[in-house]
């Protein structure tokens, strides 16, 4: 299967996954009480990474399709988290706890404000190591927000972190739920993939060194 076959495939399937999402959501699929663990958004995030890395290990040509994705591009896609402001703006208005909105919400804003800046100058191999460090700070916000969402169900809706009872209840339903079964998934695969090839640029580099270094001496 050629590249371009698999780009069309690919979108495809992106544009699949956002309907079920968006359908499933409507549908109040993914709502849980406040009181028990949102394992349906849970399943929403881990099931279509499980099965990126499933199809990334047992398929060559897709792999190398993967890898021949632009990282600068892929880099730039994560600008629109900028939006992370609707975060802040549902915290102000009392709609979502402060233990998920504030770090989910600023992490974005960072995140997002910093994408195009990064995909411009710092997706090349001269600058390897800023560029995978800021793609970890990417996956370190999407988990976190993930985790703090489902530890506030723990926590309670009249924890010390939480006095006023606003429960983390409006992310299982739209439009905020597409935010958990779509965006932080499909980001987080974003992440992988350009750390993924940012590790085989230093590869690539320091073999051709060693190989223009063996050439002088000989």
């Amino acid at each position: 299967m050629t590249n371009a076959t698999y780009g069309k495939l690919t979108a495809g399937l992106v544009a699949a996954w956002f309907t079920f999402s968006l359908s499933a959501s409507a549908l109040h699929l993914f709502r849980t009480d406040p009181s028990r663990p949102p394992l349906p958004l849970l399943l929403a995030v881990v099931i279509p990474i499980f099965l990126f890395f499933l199809w990334y290990r047992s398929s060559r040509s897709f792999r190398e399709f993967v890898l021949s994705l632009s990282p600068r591009a892929l880099t730039i896609v994560q600008a629109w988290r900028i939006a992370g402001f609707v975060f802040l703006v549902s915290y102000a208005y009392g709609i979502l706890p402060g233990i998920l909105a504030l770090p989910a919400g600023w992490g974005d804003i960072g995140i997002g404000g910093t994408a195009l800046i990064v995909g411009m100058k710092l997706a090349n191999p001269r600058h390897r190591r800023s560029f995978i460090v800021w793609q970890w700070l990417g996956i370190v916000d999407l988990v976190e927000a993930i985790s703090l969402g489902a530890m506030a169900r723990f926590i309670g809706p009249q924890g010390l972190t939480n006095p006023n009872g606003i429960t983390t209840a409006p992310m299982t339903v739209l439009p905020l739920s597409l935010i958990p079964t779509f965006a932080v998934p499909l980001m987080l695969i974003l992440h992988i993939i350009c750390i993924v090839q940012a590790r085989r640029w230093s590869k690539h580099t320091y073999s051709g060194v060693r190989e223009r270094a063996g050439s002088f001496a000989a």
